[in-house]
């Protein structure tokens, strides 16, 4: 385990990891949670999903806490383009209708558009409410749930308005991934993937062998562990936090493209999987990471990822998103840079010419036009 992540530490039902000011608990029973709102004295109590977890999720939720029943649910249209200003507005509104006030409760059930976009809403609705993240996707448990952020996207730039707020709780449980279909585990595969390679070459190796359907909650423990190590350093991502956005330029601009042309839109792990195999790239070029990684990293994702094709026309578009993006400083072009595995640089910033040369090298490689 990384020397730098907290241990993760007993509870009478699970485990838990501290982070800042709260802490995740790992818990298949779900009793942590049912102890939480019994014990909290919450004047209302809400529910944000989207149709997805009303259907699958809820179920789970209610089945593991018989005794609550005071709630009202907000639902959602689910998918990344939906996570935007105008669905934050009907859940105000639901709130104010429902007659949420300062001491109430907002539970996010689902996966990182529910986490993401509840915990925006719970941070900013009468100056703050108290809010907890159940997260029921790999993608969420391993990333979205944990650290703080919340956001909404803008004209296809991801997460552009959002606010640094930190839950009460993340409440994890395993429960929930047996409600995904393969592509929304192995869309949160990459960001497991990712955690190794910024940060614990040992977990990279471990995790890349595996198929998806064989990672345990402990793989997921430790992939928490890691980027919560990373964010109790660095809260506010002013300098080591930045290394969780490795393959996050290139893959945020190649999800925006794709939700806005795609009928059949990336998912976000799947769109990191090509930002990564690019910044890897450019790790190389210009980071000092090894010709060998590279191609390691390059035979990991596309083991486990399908190819994305896109032409050379695409890219002005690929980099009007890239110049919108909020790591960005001075008009510059922001990239976190492996420079091994298990090591990475923050603050690298690229010119256009290079970031071309990496969507060539990826567009060449997928066509099957590189040696």
């Amino acid at each position: 385990m990384d020397e730098q992540s907290p241990s993760v530490t007993a509870t009478p039902t699970g485990q838990y990891i501290s982070s800042i000011g709260y802490d995740v608990i790992f818990d298949d029973t779900l009793a942590e949670l049912s102890t939480f709102i019994e014990t909290a004295n919450y004047s209302k109590a809400l529910i944000l999903t989207d149709r997805n977890t009303t259907e699958h999720c809820l179920p789970v939720l209610q089945a593991a806490m018989p005794g609550f029943d005071s709630y009202d649910v907000i639902e959602i249209d689910p998918g990344e383009e939906n996570k935007n200003i105008d669905f934050c507005v009907g859940i105000w509104k639901m709130m104010l209708d429902f007659g949420a006030d300062r001491q109430s409760l907002l539970i996010n059930l689902g996966g990182g558009v529910v986490t993401d976009m509840g915990g925006f809403a719970a941070s900013t609705f009468k100056r703050g409410i108290d809010f907890i993240q159940v997260p029921t996707t790999l993608l969420s448990q391993v990333d979205a749930s944990v650290g703080g952020k919340t956001g909404i996207d803008m004209d296809n730039v991801k997460n552009i308005i959002g606010t640094f707020a930190q839950p009460k709780a993340v409440f994890i449980s395993t429960k929930f991934l047996q409600t995904l279909d393969k592509r929304q585990l192995v869309s949160g595969f990459a960001e497991v993937i990712k955690h190794g390679l910024i940060r614990d070459a040992g977990f990279y190796e471990e995790v890349k062998a595996l198929d998806v359907s064989a990672l345990t909650a402990a793989h997921i423990q430790h992939s928490v562990s890691i980027k919560n190590g990373v964010v109790m350093q660095d809260p506010t991502e002013k300098g080591i936090r930045k290394i969780l956005n490795f393959g996050h330029t290139i893959g945020h601009a190649i999800e925006g493209y794709s939700l806005a042309h795609d009928s059949r839109p990336l998912l976000h792990g799947e769109a990191i999987a090509v930002g990564m195999i690019c910044e890897g790239y450019l790790s190389h070029r210009i980071n000092g990471l090894p010709e060998e990684a590279l191609d390691d990293l390059i035979h990991t994702f596309r083991k486990h990822f399908p190819d994305y094709h896109y032409s050379e026309a695409s890219y002005e578009q690929f980099i009007g998103l890239m110049k919108s993006d909020k790591k960005n400083t001075g008009g510059k072009i922001g990239f976190a840079l492996l420079s091994d595995i298990g090591q990475c640089s923050t603050d690298r910033f690229v010119e256009e010419g290079p970031i071309r040369e990496s969507l060539d090298f990826y567009r060449k490689l997928t066509t099957n036009q590189l040696a």
